[in-house]
């Protein structure tokens, strides 16, 4: 009978500690794009996937709280934290001076990195050997701004196409001698089509930029949180799991000190 009555006990203070350790994980709305695969996009169930999906997540679990993720369109993401409908947006943010005056940022996650795609057989080394070349850029993108600068805004040389599929599927038709885009959406295309075998070639002269999980300016709580949740999963092996599985093995470097 007392051993019944101490195992009762015992049994209800597991319980109790369990509820209030539950209880004791806050929970924080994060509000991601649903139209920049594979970084977050809906999938067929209206649910946000990709690689910023899979990393907060993992961020999550690593520092024992909760998210509730909303799909939030990129015009006015950043508002959603000042007047706080979110503690978090993660969407394929490139860190920016002139974005850090209104947010802050948490380390860098994801090099945010221009590259030459070219096929197999090309002898195309770097930025400066696309001067002849006919080179396709996603219209309005960063890499449209790039190589603009080389072979002129109006050049004919210069093909413009409204998404990377229809970018790469030209070049690999051998439409165009390169084109110029995002490593991560690069990266991801062609790990959705092993079959298209190309070049990818880096270029000093690319401006070196990076993802950021930002939050309200002067949740310095809060950023410190995600930033100790970063380290962990990138120290744990987690990072370069999730980057294999959305990109492939060539897992990059990342700066975990803060510059400021």
């Amino acid at each position: 009978m007392i051993k019944s009555f101490f195992s009762l006990i015992l049994t209800s203070v597991l319980l109790l500690s369990t509820f209030l350790s539950y209880a004791d994980e806050p929970t924080y709305v994060v509000g991601a794009g649903g139209t920049y695969r594979p970084f977050e996009y809906e999938n067929s169930d209206k649910q946000l996937e990709g690689f910023d999906i899979d990393l907060i997540k993992a961020i999550a679990q690593a520092e024992n709280f909760k998210i509730k993720l909303i799909n939030t369109p990129w015009e006015g993401i950043f508002a959603t934290l000042d007047n706080g409908e979110r503690d978090i947006i993660i969407s394929g943010i490139t860190i920016t001076d002139k974005r850090k005056k209104s947010v802050d940022f948490s380390l860098p996650y994801f090099p945010a990195e221009q590259v030459i795609v070219t096929q197999k057989d090309s002898k195309i080394a770097a930025i400066t050997d696309l001067s002849d070349k006919t080179v396709g850029v996603v219209n309005g993108s960063t890499a449209d701004v790039v190589v603009s600068k080389v072979l002129g805004k109006n050049s004919t040389s210069i093909k413009r196409f409204d998404n990377t599929p229809l970018l790469l599927q030209e070049l690999y038709e051998e439409g165009i001698n390169a084109a110029v885009g995002d490593v991560g959406v690069v990266k991801f295309y062609i790990k959705m089509h092993p079959g298209k075998e190309f070049s990818l070639v880096s270029d000093n002269n690319f401006e070196s930029q990076y993802f950021g999980i930002a939050v309200a300016k002067g949740n310095d709580k809060l950023r410190n949180i995600i930033n100790s949740g970063l380290r962990k999963v990138i120290e744990n092996g987690t990072y370069a799991k999730i980057y294999t599985k959305w990109f492939d093995s060539s897992v990059p470097s990342l700066p975990l000190e803060s510059k400021e």
